[in-house]
């Protein structure tokens, strides 16, 4: 199986990153750890070179860091991307973020920087990797205005069952995370999405189960469990479809 979101960068890792990614080397086949914030650039690329076709990176800037990020970092940011295009799989997570900010002169803010970013990766190529919270009106009508339709574009834990047929159509794909144990509308879209367009994703550390201090990787087998239940398939059907996702859509080569 292949995380194709996690974030390996955060502090909750700090004691025992290496352990925890040694125990996933033995039951995963790849994971993608996302870079969202400027400041964890550096250490997400370590890790590719740490740990060298087992994990691949992404590069973004996270709609809900808008207020504190300077032109200096973003343009920063902008470089390491272009800079690291042959050692990034992905840019992302990008894209926009009603909930947490809440005023317009930002959220306009988070619009110009979304359409920025989305020149970036068509200038590169590479794959977009997209976060959308109470915005996805907005993040699905940008995604289409700047030429997006028929793109590699991953809708990152997607939960819109209103637009999904419109993701789908528009040729993109969806992952989905552990909380589907939980929500019986993420289980709706697993059912309503065709399996030659998910992915599996944690979003580790977040999402814990119980006993647990904090996500890992390890937790798509939750996903794939359920999603394999759902759609009345094997896990093995699951894992494969989804591995060969995921090698499409992030070009991983080994």
């Amino acid at each position: 199986m292949i995380d194709c979101h996690c974030h390996f960068e955060q502090k909750e890792y700090d004691k025992d990153r290496n352990k925890i990614i040694e125990k996933c080397k033995k039951q995963l086949k790849a994971i993608i750890t996302s870079s969202a914030h400027p400041k964890d650039i550096k250490l997400t690329l370590e890790l590719t070179k740490k740990y060298p076709n087992f994990i691949f990176a992404a590069i973004g800037l996270h709609p809900t860091y808008i207020k504190e990020l300077t032109e200096e970092q973003i343009n920063k940011t902008i470089e390491a991307i272009k800079n690291n295009k042959d050692k990034i799989v992905a840019v992302g997570e990008i894209g926009l973020d009603y909930f947490w900010i809440k005023e317009e002169e930002w959220q306009e803010k988070q619009r110009q920087l979304f359409k920025k970013m989305i020149k970036i990766v068509k200038e590169l190529g590479l794959p977009l990797v997209i976060h959308s919270r109470n915005a996805r009106e907005d993040t699905i009508k940008i995604l289409e205005e700047e030429g997006m339709k028929r793109k590699k574009v991953l809708m990152h834990l997607f939960t819109d069952r209103k637009n999904l047929q419109r993701v789908i159509d528009n040729g993109w794909f969806v992952s989905i995370g552990p909380g589907i144990k939980r929500s019986k509308n993420l289980r709706k879209i697993a059912r309503d999405t065709p399996l030659n367009k998910i992915l599996l994703e944690t979003d580790s550390p977040w999402f814990a189960q119980e006993n647990q201090k904090y996500g890992t990787p390890l937790n798509i087998k939750i996903a794939a469990k359920k999603i394999a239940e759902i759609k009345k398939l094997t896990i093995e059907q699951v894992e494969k479809q989804t591995d060969l996702n995921a090698i499409e859509f992030f070009n991983l080569e080994w």
